[in-house]
């Protein structure tokens, strides 16, 4: 999931720049790179509404048009991913894109053990979530399947200390949204390599979210924000 938001001072000619010089991707794409890691875009459908989310604003990133016009089958995913897999050394392969990859768990599973049966060198697996895995997934042992499938991480979105922060800056579409952030990071972190993560920008409160990561007894982590073009 990717995050946006505007500052003030930020000169407007510098972006329009960086936006003309990047590379034009019109067909949307569920795998994309940038250095050395792939991501995988495999779900538009989210259960959060922040309202910072790049894809508010943008088509994609670097280039990539990550704004699926349909949801991709694991073998369109695969295929992709079997074009690229061996292009580079890749250090890791990431679930993040325009969407909460938990939303598509069976797909998710499966093309991340295509990655373990396909890659042979040393890769790490991780996942970028919102954290409402479990709530999307009811009667499943989500942190149990995603350690199984070859997942080594999960990076959750937090951008908050309180329930009522959270309501209003992520807008989730359901009620016991942060609720379900702690609950997840709760059950993940004796399984999985896990990390809370915030966004910096004025409407976070970062310290409190950064003691609400130590008081879950897992790792913390800033995002900066990608500032906004028009």
């Amino acid at each position: 999931m990717y995050i946006i938001t505007c500052h003030a001072t930020t000169s407007f000619a510098r972006l329009r720049r960086v936006n003309k010089n990047m590379p034009k991707e019109e067909k949307s794409k569920t795998v994309y790179w940038l250095e050395n890691k792939l991501y995988l875009n495999i779900t538009n459908q989210c259960s959060n509404c922040c309202f910072f989310c790049l894809k508010r604003y943008k088509r994609g990133v670097a280039g990539f048009n990550l704004k699926l016009s349909k949801e991709p089958s694991i073998a369109q995913i695969t295929a992709e991913l079997d074009a690229v897999l061996n292009m580079r050394s890749w250090v890791e392969v990431v679930f993040c894109g325009f969407g909460e990859p938990t939303e598509r768990l069976d797909v998710l599973l499966d093309v991340a053990k295509w990655i373990r049966q396909h890659y042979g060198r040393p890769l790490k697996i991780r996942v970028n979530t919102n954290g409402h895995g479990y709530l999307l997934n009811p009667g499943r042992d989500l942190a149990a399947e995603l350690k199984a499938a070859g997942i080594d991480k999960v990076s959750v979105s937090l951008n908050a200390g309180d329930k009522e922060t959270y309501s209003e800056i992520c807008k989730p579409t359901f009620e016991g949204g942060y609720e379900a952030v702690l609950d997840f990071v709760q059950k993940a972190k004796s399984i999985l390599q896990v990390e809370v993560t915030a966004v910096r920008m004025p409407e976070v409160d970062i310290s409190k979210a950064q003691a609400a990561a130590e008081e879950l007894g897992v790792k913390f982590r800033v995002r900066e924000y990608i500032p906004c073009f028009y």
